[in-house]
């Protein structure tokens, strides 16, 4: 076997111990797991999540996902709380430990202090004999048979059960509270994550650029509308309300069918019952609307009103994508 083969079986190897673990956590989701999601939902405090080593940078992400998913978390470092961090915790706060065997020394001690306090304990434990599991209120079993390392020693199997219980855990919390799109865009305003959530296609229609003419307006002054728009398009409009649509498309069949531009006006190559959002419509719903029915502009709606047109080129330049 060669050098190569060797890293794709050591890789492929890996990647199947961890998904096993993984897949295993769903026969230890029980009524401890819902106990611990409904104690955080009762909870009037922050739910502080510890850990010491490798489990303390997967306490820092879960920390991270449960603030982006609606629920005020904070990260202690377990060494760092029995040396006056501990000054974080507060009387109505949910404590979380994490920890693979849960008898280090750190864990250990600072259990008694956290009862002391009155806190209540979740433990996330792999070793349900060990001084945490029979120190918590309750238990997220990540108990894994043996690590992704050839030696069974460095933390690879059980932290990737670590992250996905944390997941787990945020998942059902966002989803009893009801966390909408809505909600998570106010965590999430920045980057194109943030744009799709809260760039509407009222923010991308530009007013000075909402080419419109009528009906009965002539084909040639149409061409100049479309034109002067950059979009093109034109809406066919009668007293704010939309009749049709002229696209570049449209003129361009019409040419092929051999019409004398000189008799016709917009209602004679319009295109009746366009495609239309309204004004509060994600953009990213325009994107997908255009997608499927194979067209880059859309008619742009308020209170039933024609607005505007926003082009695919306006969603691109927005940087939802």
């Amino acid at each position: 076997m060669n050098k190569s083969s060797e890293i794709t079986r050591s890789a492929i190897k890996t990647l199947q111990l961890e998904a096993d673990a993984i897949a295993n956590l769903t026969n230890f989701i029980g009524e401890d797991f819902e106990q611990a999601t409904r104690l955080i939902l009762r909870s009037k405090g922050r739910v502080v999540i510890t850990g010491i080593g490798k489990s303390a940078n997967i306490a820092n992400k879960i920390v991270a996902t449960l603030n982006s998913t609606g629920t005020p978390a904070i990260f202690m470092h377990a060494a760092d709380a029995i040396h006056g961090d501990l000054g974080n915790v507060q009387k109505d706060d949910v404590v979380v430990c994490i920890s693979k065997s849960g008898n280090t020394p750190e864990i250990t001690a600072l259990l008694p202090l956290l009862r002391n306090m009155g806190n209540s304990i979740i433990a996330m434990v792999g070793n349900l004999e060990s001084d945490l599991a029979r120190g918590a209120n309750h238990i997220l079993n990540t108990t894994v048979s043996q690590e992704a390392c050839p030696h069974n020693l460095a933390p690879t199997t059980s932290t990737a059960a670590q992250l996905a219980m944390g997941d787990a855990l945020a998942i059902a919390i966002m989803e009893a509270r009801g966390f909408s799109e809505k909600d998570f865009a106010k965590f999430h305003p920045g980057g194109a994550l943030g744009k799709r959530l809260y760039t509407t296609v009222g923010d991308l229609v530009r007013q000075e650029q909402a080419p419109k003419v009528e009906a009965s307006t002539s084909l040639k002054d149409t061409i100049l509308e479309i034109s002067r728009g950059r979009l093109g398009a034109t809406a066919v409009i009668k007293n704010r309300q939309l009749e049709g649509i002229v696209t570049d498309g449209d003129l361009r069949r019409m040419l092929e069918n051999g019409a004398n531009i000189n008799e016709l006006t917009a209602a004679d190559v319009m295109t009746k019952n366009p495609k239309t959002l309204d004004a509060d419509a994600l953009a990213v719903k325009a994107f997908e609307v255009m997608e499927q029915n194979n067209i880059t502009q859309i008619v742009i709606l308020q209170s039933g009103e024609y607005l505007g047109i926003v082009h695919l080129h306006e969603i691109l330049k927005a940087g939802i994508f």
